[in-house]
């Protein structure tokens, strides 16, 4: 009995060597991200896009694809569930727009987009920690598959609510009123995140010096935002605890459940073991969450293709169940407290127009390109 005791107690220690910097991102990330929407950027970047496509409601919508992929690349998916999804709900309300195009724009690319760079999901940086990849061969290894997620899920976008994208809107005359230094700051230090960890800097530190600067920024100019107090808030407790018991659990399921897991994942890479993978690891992210159903699945993926295939299962699959991510829990919550309630049986019909198409190209790039 202590021997078992130790084990796990050793297992544990394993587990948390392993993912404090992944959990430091998590806290840090989202703390910058914070101060850039209190900063304004993400407001002041909608409504530079609602007068750059000069009333044309397709292009509007096309711009707000592309800041919701970069956000999404660069800040990671809760972001852009978070903090951008409102934004554009917003600014529909605004331009007296359907508010459905852009509400699922974002949660659809929170999900789809985060394939990228390590920082753009929690799965990534796991993954690219098991490999033991430097960023750009990350990089190398999901560009494909991201930009053939993003073509189905572009795709399936326009053609489910292209009434809704004709015609045109009222330019607005005027930008939002802020902090302009506060804004270029911001601007500056989310255009950095993504080269400074494709360059090799630790996410963890990135983010953190992207937290620092920030900060610094906000004691000059609104030194009431960044009371410690306050601040302290900013940091998403909540979800890091979730993250550490997630990481426990799945740590104690993975060593009971091997042979299991064993013969329900598959091996090698024939056409059928690879579609079993994909199929299975999409169904098991979006019935317990893309987190530990990654976490589940990576011992057992093998080749790097199989874990990249893992990838893109628990990264773009989990948009059927509402909790499947969490950001798509938050999405939701979002949407309603801006008068836009949405049930989770539409969440997943809706969601079951885009997922399998967007997993079966994701996963034909891994293997074909």
């Amino acid at each position: 009995m202590t021997g078992g005791l130790t084990g796990l107690g050793s297992s544990l220690l394993e587990v948390a060597d392993r993912v404090w910097p992944v959990l430091l991102f998590l806290a840090l990330i989202q703390v910058v991200a914070d101060l850039c929407d209190e900063a304004g950027l993400f407001d002041v970047g909608a409504h530079l896009a609602a007068r750059v496509a000069g009333g044309s409601r397709l292009l509007l919508f096309g711009l707000f694809v592309v800041l919701a992929t970069a956000c999404t690349w660069v800040l990671s998916i809760d972001t852009t569930a978070v903090l951008l999804a409102p934004i554009g709900l917003a600014l529909a309300q605004e331009l007296r727009l359907s508010p459905l195009p852009f509400a699922f724009a974002a949660i659809w690319l929170a999900n789809a987009a985060s394939l990228l760079l390590p920082v753009s999901n929690l799965t990534n940086l796991l993954a690219q920690e098991r490999l033991d990849l430097h960023p750009l061969d990350f990089l190398a290894l999901t560009w494909a598959p991201q930009l053939a997620v993003l073509a189905v899920v572009v795709l399936v976008l326009l053609l489910r609510h292209r009434a809704a994208l004709r015609g045109r809107y009222d330019v607005p005359r005027g930008l939002p009123v802020v902090d302009r230094p506060l804004v270029l700051l911001a601007a500056a230090v989310v255009a950095l995140i993504g080269p400074a960890v494709v360059v090799g800097t630790p996410p963890w530190l990135t983010a953190l010096v992207a937290a620092a600067v920030l900060v610094a920024g906000f004691v000059v100019r609104r030194p009431a935002v960044v009371a410690p107090r306050r601040l302290l808030a900013l940091l998403p407790w909540s979800v890091v605890a979730l993250a550490v018991v997630l990481f426990a659990v799945t740590d104690v399921v993975v060593d009971v459940g091997a042979p299991v897991l064993t013969a329900a994942l598959g091996q090698g890479s024939s056409p059928g073991s690879v579609a079993q993978l994909a199929g299975v690891t999409t169904l098991t992210a979006n019935v317990v969450n893309n987190l530990p159903a990654y976490l589940v699945v990576e011992p057992f993926a093998g080749s790097t293709d199989r874990l990249v295939t893992a990838l893109v299962a628990v990264n773009v699959g989990p948009v059927v169940l509402a909790w499947g991510s969490l950001g798509n829990l938050l999405w939701l919550r979002s949407c309603r407290r801006r008068g836009l309630p949405i049930s989770m049986v539409r969440f997943g019909l809706e969601g079951l127009l885009v997922a399998p198409a967007a997993v079966a190209a994701g996963v034909l790039a891994v293997w074909l390109l």
